[in-house]
């Protein structure tokens, strides 16, 4: 392969195992140049760039650092042909679940990864993470990828299920992009993102989210402090399809007046395999009438980036920005009747009438916690605060 038909890969650096060496208290990240004797080989096939944009434990990697790595990617995605993200495992699944909400419609491949030995171990599955990596960031696929043990995953899909076994991710609910084999790279092209319009920065990533795990018994009261120290997301893992307990004390009061006070409320499934779905059981519609959002196939990390970027709601101008819950897409769904085409279109084409479900319907549209905030435009013909 001759110079010239070499593809540019842009190598982001942020630490992580990959990059740490032996210090005095245990593994110390550092940066690029520990990993030059793999670059070196790499360039073998790549033209590479390296960009040393920070050296934290993957543990240290907080809301404020996902925006300056997704700031980056989206910046210099017209200098190469695909980026490579090295990352600490610990917190890799989130950072590129986040990648994938705050890069929306992102023109190239973008790829994550690192690995469970540094790469100064003899025995590291770092070489071949990076080269399966390159790999990907070469194939010409955009999107937000992760490549791990020879496998490539969505970025959304990714979830660290092993904490020193060299398998250590898995893709829940989606199958692999692809996959090393004895004929290189295969990817399964009807697994890729597809491209729905011009690539988008969303750096929105609000700190004020909280996940919490349900329990039998839960004090509803839980959800009175969570809005009184300032949350304004909770993502929610509930019992199987997304089930919450309703006699006595249950969850729900609390949950109701946190809705009401305009707290984005994500529920997701506490089971690792398969989707949260609320409309099978009698509890589960309790919670769609009070306006609760399910993350369906997400997983709470999932849930979590989706209460972070704000994609539950509906922008005021009608605008998609991202994902929502499939089912508020049908004409048929009880929140939809007497709407113009459903929670596909904008809110200037909603003609529910105020009767039930109507606050839900509203939230779909996003004119609750978007139009109707403080200093927000308001919705013509509805007063002032939360829906009704």
């Amino acid at each position: 392969m001759g110079n010239t038909e070499k593809k540019h890969i842009l190598l982001i650096t942020t630490g992580g195992t990959i990059a740490s060496v032996l210090g005095g208290e245990g593994l110390e990240p550092r940066r690029s140049d520990v990993m030059e004797r793999e670059l070196n080989q790499l360039r073998t096939y790549y033209r590479i760039t390296v960009q040393d944009l920070m050296c934290l434990d993957s543990s240290n990697i907080r809301p404020e650092e996902w925006v300056i790595i997704a700031r980056a990617i989206f910046e210099a995605r017209g200098t190469c042909d695909g980026i490579v993200v090295s990352h600490g495992t610990d917190t890799m699944a989130y950072t590129a679940s986040m990648a994938t909400f705050m890069l929306e419609n992102i023109d190239l491949p973008v790829v994550f990864t690192g690995s469970q030995l540094p790469l100064a171990d003899f025995l590291s599955d770092g070489p071949g993470n990076l080269r399966t990596a390159f790999a990907m960031a070469a194939s010409g696929a955009p999107g937000v990828f992760l490549a791990f043990d020879r496998k490539i995953m969505l970025g959304c899909r990714a979830v660290k299920v092993r904490a020193a076994g060299f398998s250590a991710f898995e893709s829940i609910n989606s199958r692999y992009v692809g996959n090393v084999t004895a004929t290189g790279l295969a990817l399964d092209r009807d697994a890729l993102p597809k491209l729905t319009g011009p690539a988008r920065f969303r750096p929105q990533a609000s700190r004020q989210v909280f996940l919490l795990k349900l329990t039998p018994g839960l004090d509803p009261s839980i959800f009175d402090t969570l809005v009184d120290q300032g949350y304004r997301g909770i993502v929610i893992e509930a019992f199987g399809l997304g089930g919450m307990h309703f006699l006595q004390q249950y969850p729900g009061r609390g949950l109701a007046g946190a809705i009401e006070r305009g707290v984005s409320v994500v529920v997701c499934s506490q089971c690792l395999y398969d989707s949260s779905n609320l409309n099978v059981y009698q509890v589960g519609k309790k919670l769609l009438d009070m306006g609760v959002l399910q993350g369906g196939r997400y997983d709470f990390r999932g849930g979590l980036d989706q209460a972070h970027v704000g994609h539950w709601a509906r922008d005021v101008r009608g605008a998609d920005p991202g994902p929502i819950p499939p089912e508020f897409g049908r004409r048929d769904h009880p929140v939809n009747l007497n709407c113009k085409g459903g929670a596909r279109y904008g809110p200037d084409l909603c003609d529910r009438p105020p009767e039930s479900g109507y606050r839900l319907h509203r939230l779909c549209h996003g004119l609750c916690r978007l139009a109707q905030r403080p200093g927000g435009p308001g919705v013509p013909g509805c007063p002032p605060g939360p829906c009704q």
